[in-house]
């Protein structure tokens, strides 16, 4: 049976561009925005400082090429990929770092300057690594050194507080971004998963229901065929013994349709066996009846099972007889189920036919029957030599 499952939007190795990155690609426009924002609110102040100044062109100038830089370039370079990133940022922060020097030379040495200086710390954690952020941190304040000794030590000690909070809290708000795309992306590979273990769990119950279909209903319905097949030939001669026959197959096909009943049941609820033993003596019971005289033999004192262990070896009994009545030309067949004492339980479908000739190798029966029991743990083996029978071996932990 072939196999699809779902996949999710891009593959979950896919080389397109990962959710995380979308996510954070769209959280650092959001950032953007806010520091386009401050970053114009520090030009207008700056701008209202320097109306001031005696020659208030240069520093307005100035930092109004910063500004720029910082709105347009920064976006940029945020939205390159490594390594081409890095070496774009590297190349923006110094520029910036050279402009906002020239800002402070050039007269803007108030609230608006140190404004563009905090908006550049910050782009400068959101785009380079955290070491290099930290020396762009210390490095910014420096510019008050040419400032008498008083008022610059003041001004630099003040410059540093706000650096570091700026950095600190700019990082924090890029982890707690980080993860949240993260977080974002675990929940569309879990739906993905859940998708696919959904269909799995279809394709397993699809299975067990043709299992079930071909082991039970296919069971009586090839007895019923027999029956009918052996009705015909004595019909002339022996109608009493047709009859018999007859009703025979009646019962067997009021048996399949109780078994499509309990199919359709099970698709709701737990099937329940008869105890094991009672279950394979009743199959075995049915195969004299079509022709084919079994025995049963039970070895080992009988423990309980689970019910898909019980199910299993049931259904290996049933599809076993039913080869044998199909394709063995068998004249008997015997049932054996051990119970070992090395916490395993065996079942044996032995039959006197033809061999290898009679038993086919595949098919659904032979299929299901190893589907089901390497889902228990065990295994299947048929041994079959051409004119001395065939023997299906299970065996399951139980």
């Amino acid at each position: 049976m072939r196999h699809t499952h779902p996949r999710l939007t891009g593959g979950l190795g896919s080389p397109r561009r990962s959710l995380t990155d979308r996510s954070t690609a769209q959280h650092s426009e959001r950032v953007t925005r806010a520091l386009a924002v401050l970053t114009g609110g520090a030009l207008l102040t700056l701008t209202a400082e320097a109306t001031g100044l005696e020659h208030p062109l240069p520093p307005i100038a100035v930092a109004l090429l910063f500004s720029v830089l910082a709105v347009a370039a920064f976006g940029w370079v945020d939205r390159q990929r490594p390594p081409r990133r890095l070496r774009l940022a590297v190349r923006y922060v110094v520029v910036q770092l050279a402009l906002g020097y020239l800002v402070f030379m050039a007269g803007g040495t108030g609230v608006g300057a140190t404004l563009l200086s905090l908006v550049l710390v910050s782009q400068s954690v959101l785009l380079l690594p955290l070491p290099a952020a930290v020396v762009v941190s210390a490095v910014v304040p420096l510019v008050h050194l040419g400032m008498p000794m008083a008022d610059g030590l003041r001004t630099m000690l003040g410059t540093y507080v706000a650096a570091a909070f700026t950095a600190v809290v700019t990082e924090l708000l890029r982890r707690e971004q980080r993860a949240r795309a993260e977080l974002a992306e675990a929940n569309t590979r879990l739906r993905g998963y859940a998708a696919q273990a959904e269909e799995l769990a279809t394709t397993q119950e699809r299975n067990r229901v043709a299992r079930d279909i071909h082991d039970g209903l296919g069971h009586h319905l090839t007895v019923v065929q027999m029956q009918v097949q052996a009705a015909r030939a004595v019909l002339a001669s022996d109608p009493a013994r047709a009859d018999a026959v007859l009703a025979q197959a009646q019962q067997q096909s009021t048996e399949a349709l109780a078994e499509v009943r309990r199919s359709v049941a099970a698709l709701r609820a737990p099937r329940r066996l008869p105890p094991l033993p009672e279950a394979l003596a009743a199959i075995a019971e049915e195969t004299s009846a079509a022709g084919v005289p079994t025995a049963l033999d039970v070895r080992g004192p009988a423990r309980p099972l689970t019910a898909d262990v019980e199910e299993s070896l049931f259904r290996a009994a049933q599809e076993g007889l039913t080869n044998v009545r199909k394709h063995a030309g068998a004249g008997f067949a015997r049932l054996e189920l051990a119970y070992g004492d090395d916490g395993t339980v065996r079942l044996e479908v032995c039959d006197d036919g033809r061999g290898t000739a009679g038993v086919p190798e595949t098919g659904f029966g032979l299929l299901g029957l190893r589907e089901r029991a390497t889902r228990l743990g065990g295994s299947v083996d048929v041994v079959s030599e051409a004119g001395r029978g065939t023997t299906v071996r299970v065996q399951v932990p139980g």
